[in-house]
């Protein structure tokens, strides 16, 4: 488990340019209209609120485009992402749009040396990240640590029953293949694609990723001296998660073709530091 940042870093570093270059993550649509927000935080504006004039920080940013995204609903953020490649396109994407963003390249538990503690009204999480992190209860010290009094954190990511299914089934069934619980070793994974569509070939195809059930993610959080607000599952994510099984929704969005309602493919999970 030592290296697993070494490995993980070079499968999104490789995969950085592919994303900033694919037509999924729209970084034209940007650049060309500054009032753009993209599907990912439109759809969790209805929870987020009015986060004008927030100070807020975005663990785990990647390229940028959600951070940018909480930037033009008025929150003033700052991105931090582990991949310097990731770093780099996100730069370059603030360079061109002129949002005022500022990106740090470090891992997120090191967010409160690099960012301050108690700096923050808002910490922002979005799907896709704690996978890549082998302790949950280690996650939730950083974002209590980064919080101001008051503050809160709001994070929707992809269900942990989601990740424990087989995506790789082509006999149609919906089956638990993977943990549902965070586990002391990671499930090691060897994939030569990525989740946008891209003719790139990669080299770096390994990953090493942790799933965290629900419960110990909101005990992670209780221990860490937070106060659950809110916790909403969907039965969507952004992305075609399990191919051949799900149809996009009118808003971007992908659910299960038959009967949506037999999963929670996602949650918003939203949670305050005491005043």
């Amino acid at each position: 488990m030592n290296d697993y940042r070494t490995i993980n870093r070079a499968n999104w570093d490789e995969r950085a340019p592919a994303h900033a270059a694919s037509a999924d993550y729209g970084l034209q649509q940007f650049v060309d209209d500054p009032a753009y927000v993209g599907s990912v935080v439109r759809f969790d504006v209805p929870r987020l609120g009015d986060v004008r004039g927030l100070r807020g920080v975005h663990l785990q940013c990647h390229i940028g485009t959600d951070t940018i995204g909480l930037s033009r609903l008025g929150a003033r953020m700052s991105g931090l992402d582990f991949s310097p490649a990731a770093i780099a396109e996100a730069r370059e994407l603030v360079r061109r749009t002129g949002d005022e963003v500022d990106f740090h390249e470090a891992d997120v538990y090191d967010a409160v040396e690099v960012l301050g503690a108690g700096e923050f009204d808002l910490v922002f999480t979005g799907i896709g990240a704690l996978c890549w992190l082998p302790s949950v209860a280690r996650w939730a010290e950083v974002v209590a640590g980064l919080l101001k009094p008051g503050g809160r954190l709001f994070i929707r990511e992809g269900h942990p029953m989601l990740w424990a299914l087989d995506d790789a089934r082509t006999d149609g069934l919906v089956t638990v293949g993977y943990p549902y619980f965070e586990q002391a070793e990671a499930t090691v994974f060897d994939a030569p694609g990525t989740y946008v569509e891209t003719e790139t070939v990669f080299a770096h195809t390994v990953t090493h990723e942790w799933n965290h059930g629900l419960g110990q993610i909101v005990t992670a959080l209780f221990e860490a001296g937070l106060q659950l607000t809110g916790l909403v599952e969907h039965d969507s994510v952004p992305w075609e998660a399990l191919p051949g099984l799900m149809t996009q929704t009118d808003v971007g969005e992908w659910r299960l073709t038959d009967r949506p309602e037999r999963l929670a493919a996602s949650y918003t999970l939203q949670a305050v530091k005491p005043g």
